[in-house]
């Protein structure tokens, strides 16, 4: 589970219904939903939430950093919300589906020096692509 939920009540973020609708949705490994996918789930729970509230509070949660958004080619906005663990994504170039992965080295190390023109490193984001079993 990506324990979204325990960091927000440990933040003392303001727990809405809305909110913890929202935050229930996200809750897990492996979920990368876009706005609307996370609205129609909340609305299943929660069926007075709008559009705009579920829009909201995930600018909220990836502003809070708690959240991240990932963008992928010609595709709509996901939100991932294992923000504290470090990861790599994996992308099926067919469905759009996306998968945590975490490989083995360090991305920032494997960059020789005469790549880095200078740069001192940060952060690095690799996204993986391919077809998934069901598009193969």
């Amino acid at each position: 589970m990506s324990d979204l939920l325990g960091r927000l009540r440990g933040r003392g973020w303001r727990m809405t219904a809305q909110r913890r609708v929202v935050a229930e949705v996200l809750d897990g490994e492996h979920v990368h939903l876009t706005a609307d996918e996370v609205h129609a789930r909340a609305a299943h729970l929660l069926p007075e939430i709008s559009r705009a509230t579920v829009y909201n509070t995930l600018g909220e949660l990836v502003v809070l950093g708690e959240v991240l958004e990932v963008s992928t080619e010609g595709r709509a906005k996901r939100y991932d919300p294992n923000a504290h663990r470090p990861h790599q994504h994996l992308v099926c170039s067919g469905c759009g589906t996306i998968r945590d992965v975490h490989p083995v080295g360090d991305p920032l190390a494997d960059l020789p020096a005469d790549q880095r023109f200078g740069f001192t490193l940060a952060e690095a984001e690799i996204t993986y692509r391919g077809l998934c079993p069901s598009c193969r």
